[in-house]
């Protein structure tokens, strides 16, 4: 559900790629850094606190030009 989850490539593109080619790289490296944050705060009042944490990391990775997808 962290890295690869079926929903996120349902069709031929990913919503990031999408997102980055709509807005640029600065511009969802600095919403990844958001949800990293949202992702931290939340961690285990709604989902699995693991699973939270997790999330956290692949987009704190993101933010950091270290695409986790690779």
């Amino acid at each position: 559900m962290v890295y690869s989850p079926a929903h996120y490539a349902a069709s031929d593109i990913e919503c990031i790629d999408a997102m980055i080619a709509a807005f640029g790289i600065e511009a969802v490296e600095t919403y990844c850094r958001l949800a990293s944050f949202k992702y931290q705060w939340r961690a285990g009042k709604k989902d699995d606190a693991t699973q939270d944490l997790l999330k956290s990391i692949w987009y704190t990775r993101f933010a950091m030009g270290d695409d986790p997808r690779d």
